[in-house]
């Protein structure tokens, strides 16, 4: 007997000798084909882990509201047992330029190279708060075969076939446009405060006799102008040098004007 299986004994039962050597070699393959079942259960299994990739964006410089949008999708994925391949950071407005993206291009670089299989944001806002942006975006992930998951609502572009899911696409819709709303709502309300300061006559802006001679502005923004140089958008610029769009469009301006200057003179 082995493993319950039970050779019969030549001439036991009533076979001729070309029977019983087909039930014999019958019975081997059950016993072979037993022990392999067995051996795969015995030996440990590895299951490969599904690539993804962390997206987040914060408007401004503030690395805690950054880390905190890392840690829980980072928290995520490791219960979800998948592999997080690279965490793309961004700190620019989510009313920028697709052009200025470089976070959701750099993403897409990696879809498109099938390197990851799921993108992580936390919201629908860290995206971006442009409805065109947001909707080209996953759809050029879809293209990639990558699922686009948002931690807020807990739910995916992509069902695990591979088929888009309705209800994702849905949701989806509705809070871009809520993000991109918030957007013109909080103008709206500058504009008002800006507006109720006028009426009261409060003094708005840079204090008289305090500006920057155009010299010495471009010297104290020096890597302000060094980016523009090197052909940097103006948004771009304020991401990579950590200061306010207001201020690189003034040294722009400046810039600009020592540059006609110059030229004018030779």
């Amino acid at each position: 007997m082995v493993q319950g299986v039970v050779f019969p004994k030549k001439g036991s039962v009533d076979f001729d000798q070309n029977q019983q050597n087909l039930l014999h070699q019958f019975l081997c393959c059950a016993v072979i084909r037993k022990t392999l079942v067995c051996l795969e259960t015995m030996s440990p299994t590895t299951t490969k882990k599904t690539p993804v990739a962390i997206f987040c964006r914060v408007s401004t410089i503030n690395r805690q509201d950054n880390q905190r949008q890392i840690t829980e999708l980072e928290e995520y994925a490791k219960s979800q047992n998948y592999e997080v391949v690279e965490v793309v950071s961004e700190s620019i407005s989510g009313r920028a330029n697709a052009d200025d993206r470089e976070g959701l291009h750099r993403i897409l670089t990696l879809a498109n190279e099938k390197k990851i299989k799921k993108v992580l944001v936390h919201e629908v806002s860290r995206i971006a708060r442009r409805s065109s942006i947001v909707h080209k975006f996953v759809e050029d992930l879809h293209d990639a075969g990558v699922s686009l998951y948002w931690h807020s609502q807990r739910i995916e572009t992509l069902m695990p076939s591979g088929k888009k899911n309705p209800a994702a696409a849905i949701m989806m819709a509705l809070l871009s446009e809520i993000a991109a709303n918030e957007v013109e709502v909080l103008r709206e309300r500058i504009l008002s405060g800006l507006a109720e300061a006028r009426r009261k006559g409060i003094q708005l802006g840079r204090r008289k006799g305090t500006s920057i001679p155009p010299d010495k502005l471009l010297q104290k923004h020096s890597d302000i102008v060094r980016k523009l140089k090197e052909g940097h958008s103006i948004r771009n610029t304020a991401s990579i040098t950590r200061k306010g769009f207001g201020t690189v469009v003034r040294v722009r301006t400046v810039w600009i004007k020592n540059q006609h200057q110059m030229a004018e003179a030779a």
